[in-house]
């Protein structure tokens, strides 16, 4: 059990575990009074109980409980969760927003993952996962002549590549990142402007990984993802003088 998101059993370990006495209701119940909290002392009962039954306090007759190492380990556990998700917040966040600074944020720290998926993908890569990158390369041609969105098809390639490197960690940070601004309006347009480019890149990257050469394929991803930084900042102004005039119509 996390007691992270837990109304009340965090600040009354927290309470218990800051005291070097053991303490009864009343004394979390003035507790939390003192940082403006109002709650009865029956549903502080009910909540010692529970906590003693899952082994986070101990009773001492009637002086109270106090905290056990479980559920110091508890209080530890929480706060990391709660930090972990006040950084997930702020990830989401950055992923949602429609801001130049951000977008380039992003791309750095793909750019970061990415040159060690590819590195480590043309030392692990399976036959199967060649097959599956060449049949996304082909169908990505196919979409880019008929005019048609390869968002998707993007994101296929780099998250293959990234599941090939058969590290977990590198996998699930790419995940994090690998839908921001995919498949924005942004992102469409500029793979419209350099359609060709996107191409060419992900045939240089599959090439290296059939080669089974780390440098190669390292080298061609971050020239790849580099690129399109530069292609990013390059059209940014053009993008929102596209969208105002877009809006403006829409008016």
């Amino acid at each position: 059990m996390n007691i992270a998101k837990d109304k009340w059993k965090k600040p009354i370990l927290e309470i218990i575990n800051e005291s070097v006495e053991p303490v009864g209701s009343w004394y979390i119940v003035n507790a939390l009074n003192d940082r403006g909290v109002e709650v009865s002392s029956a549903t502080i009962g009910r909540e010692l109980n529970q906590l003693e039954v899952l082994g986070f306090v101990e009773k001492h007759g009637f002086r109270g409980r106090s905290i056990t190492e479980l559920g110091r380990q508890e209080i530890e556990a929480a706060n990391t969760t709660i930090e972990l998700d006040y950084y997930k917040q702020s990830l989401d966040d950055l992923i949602n927003s429609d801001q130049l600074e951000n977008f380039e944020m992003v791309l750095e720290a793909r750019l970061a993952i990415e040159r060690q998926t590819a590195r480590l993908a043309a030392q692990k890569i399976t036959e199967k996962e060649l097959e599956k990158l060449n049949d996304i390369v082909r169908k990505q041609e196919s979409h880019s002549r008929d005019h048609q969105s390869i968002a998707n098809d993007d994101i296929a390639f780099h998250s293959t590549i990234a599941e090939a490197s058969k590290n977990k960690a590198l996998f699930s940070l790419y995940m994090m990142l690998s839908t921001m601004g995919q498949q924005s309006q942004l992102f469409e347009q500029l793979r419209y402007r350099i359609g060709d480019n996107y191409s060419n890149f992900h045939e240089r990257i599959l090439g290296s990984l059939q080669d089974r050469d780390p440098e190669a394929a390292e080298k061609s991803m971050v020239e790849h993802i580099s690129k399109l930084m530069t292609d990013v900042n390059q059209y940014w102004h053009e993008y929102q003088r596209l969208r105002s005039k877009d809006n403006g119509r829409s008016l």
